[in-house]
């Protein structure tokens, strides 16, 4: 749904529907193959799929600018960055109003295929995409 808006968004409703129809063969036959076994995901597209790369960026740039845009307009954000899909976010909170459960929580509960599993710093360090940030 969010692919075919964006479509629309920029193309006329044939063209959309065309590209659509083929994402939905393509995903349709979407398998992975683990130690001779074959898989389908019920949901999404295979890790190293040709277009699990575009799908993934389509539905996280969904989620930035419908739910993140209010979040990042409000300047508690001190630094949103976001290589494929591993974000680093750094937000100010009062941590006697709100604590980084509740932040956790709430980024969950914006849409059931979005799962953020937060790494909380360690004597002021983190590990963003194997680099250490002091």
């Amino acid at each position: 749904m969010i692919t075919k808006s964006l479509l629309l968004n920029h193309n006329d409703a044939q063209v959309a529907k065309q590209i659509i129809t083929l994402l939905e063969v393509i995903l349709q036959q979407n398998y992975c193959s683990f130690e001779n076994i074959l898989y389908q995901p019920e949901k999404g597209a295979s890790m190293g799929s040709p277009v699990s790369n575009s799908i993934a960026e389509i539905f996280l740039q969904y989620i930035e600018d419908t739910y993140l845009k209010q979040l990042l307009d409000t300047k508690n954000i001190i630094l949103y960055t976001r290589y494929v899909d591993d974000i680093l976010l750094i937000r100010v909170y009062d941590t006697k109003c709100i604590n980084s459960n509740t932040i956790h929580e709430h980024i969950n509960q914006i849409h059931p295929n979005f799962q953020f599993n937060p790494t909380h710093e360690n004597n002021n360090c983190i590990n963003f995409l194997e680099l250490l940030i002091i």
